[in-house]
């Protein structure tokens, strides 16, 4: 378990260049790695990271599902069909 040690909260213009940094493509995925797993981020970014992370992977897992189901009944349309 991490230790209990105080630390100032996240003040918003932090999280203003947060969400201007991970608002840029590639940048922004890649930060939120750095900033899940590095030791040196806050308590409260690090887990934003981490949430964000979790819910882009159930948001992909959703589309690959969507593609394979689209994606299977065209090509079942197109053998079967008219």
């Amino acid at each position: 378990m991490e230790g209990n040690s105080e630390q100032a909260p996240v003040s918003v213009k932090d999280w203003i260049i947060t969400m201007v940094i991970t608002a840029i493509p590639m940048v922004g995925f890649i930060m939120l790695f750095v900033w899940a797993f590095s030791d040196s981020t806050h308590p409260s970014k690090k887990n934003w990271a981490k949430a964000s992370l979790i819910f882009f992977a159930i948001i992909i897992g959703l589309y690959i599902m969507m593609i394979a189901v689209f994606g299977s009944l065209m090509v079942s349309a197109a053998m079967f069909g008219d």
